[in-house]
């Protein structure tokens, strides 16, 4: 299967010129249905907040925002239940330096960034995968096997152990279905 990570900017003709026959599936919040629905700001709803017994989320970035803690702002519950897929992003600008993303909505330990990509962000989003996303990712796999496919997404960041940009959720999609899902070293967090 030949699936790649493109940058959404990518013009459709350079991709075509490139790889004849590529197909081409935004993977973003801007996307069309059913593709948008890979977007870490989709709500699907009830997805489990680490560490935190009976908490659930509507999205992957509400949880992801909701545990981040900063200088002058700590975990905010209210992240989990925007559907709207706007106003998610909480910012240094408004709320003084990060110090990390708390194990947990009362949990008493900060992780670092490496931890929470490893300990909240990779295990919510897999989890979406494996139970919001079945049917759409069946579609990915029976393109892939009879075209090459693009991913786009706004980060093309596909190392996990890489802090310096944010991950690219669509290079966690083309990993599940090839099955080469990241593993992280213990030792990040």
């Amino acid at each position: 299967m030949d699936l790649r990570v493109v940058h959404r900017n990518t013009r459709a003709a350079t991709l075509e010129q490139r790889f004849p026959g590529i197909r081409i599936l935004d993977v973003t919040s801007r996307a069309e249905q059913p593709w948008v629905r890979f977007s870490p700001f989709y709500p699907h709803g009830g997805i489990p907040v680490p560490f935190s017994d009976g908490q659930v989320a509507q999205s992957v970035e509400g949880v992801w925002q909701g545990l981040k803690v900063f200088a002058d702002s700590d975990v905010d519950v209210k992240m989990f239940g925007i559907t709207t897929m706007r106003g998610l992003k909480r910012t240094e600008r408004r709320f003084g330096r990060t110090l990390g993303h708390r194990a947990g909505v009362h949990g008493d330990r900060l992780l670092s960034y490496l931890g929470a990509r490893r300990l909240i962000y990779l295990p919510i989003y897999r989890w979406v995968l494996d139970n919001k996303l079945q049917p759409e990712l069946e579609q990915v796999r029976e393109l892939a096997r009879q075209h090459p496919v693009a991913l786009l997404d706004y980060e093309t960041n596909t190392d996990v152990l890489n802090p310096a940009k944010p991950l690219s959720h669509a290079a966690l999609v083309r990993a599940y279905v090839l099955g080469e899902w990241p593993v992280m070293d213990p030792l990040h967090s």
